[in-house]
């Protein structure tokens, strides 16, 4: 009976305890899975913000024409290809004193040819031009070839002119295209390791004993 009667308060004292021992035990977890959770996040910021570093490290071929596509030879200087920028600014500088060369002489062949042909005796540019004096324009047969040469050097210029812009264009599309291959290029690993050995050697071959010499190409 008294067995019975104290079950219950021993009950109640273990029962006490083991609330005890949780309400100190569970915060305390709770505190540590807390702390644990808080570790994770800013190790996840560390990882994504080592792996934005590494993608903004990455060489860009599209960043390197389009900037040459804005300015020519600053692909270039993206690439880190400086010593190229003179070279192309040379063959632009090039190019567009040939097109104003040649489109000098076609308008003033034009202008020749026009006076020419008008048969006004004040418009007589073509009088100015180098090697007119030895025409005699009284003769038909001379008026004829000076007419004929004038129209062919028109024609002459004109197509310079028209074929170096053309070329103009080709030579920007040109350095948008080096800078693209450049920029492709940048990041490949090419190793400075260039090397060719040699070494003696020796094998057996139907039971004969063949000497040699091994090469060994390192690139």
């Amino acid at each position: 009976m008294a067995y019975f009667l104290f079950l219950p308060k021993i009950q109640g004292v273990r029962s006490r305890i083991f609330l005890l021992r949780t309400g100190f035990i569970l915060p305390l977890f709770l505190i540590c899975f807390s702390a644990f959770s808080q570790n994770l996040v800013v190790d996840s910021t560390k990882v994504m913000e080592l792996n934005k570093q590494e993608e903004e490290k990455v060489h860009s071929p599209h960043k390197a024409s389009l900037y040459s596509a804005i300015l020519p030879g600053l692909g270039q200087a993206y690439n880190k290809k400086y010593w190229k920028i003179p070279l192309i600014y040379a063959g632009f500088g090039a190019l567009g004193y040939s097109i104003h060369w040649n489109n000098k002489n076609y308008q003033t062949m034009k202008l020749a040819y026009s006076d020419f042909t008008d048969k006004n005796p004040e418009t007589n540019s073509y009088l100015d031009l180098a090697g007119a004096e030895y025409y005699d324009f009284s003769i038909a047969s001379d008026s004829i070839n000076f007419k004929t040469a004038l129209g062919r050097q028109q024609d002459y210029f004109r197509r310079n002119r028209d074929l170096l812009v053309i070329t103009t264009f080709l030579f920007y599309g040109l350095n948008i295209i080096d800078a693209s291959v450049d920029a492709h290029f940048f990041d490949f690993d090419i190793s400075e390791d260039l090397s060719f050995n040699w070494q003696p050697m020796m094998y057996y071959y139907n039971d004969e004993t063949i000497y040699g010499i091994r090469w060994t190409l390192t690139f």
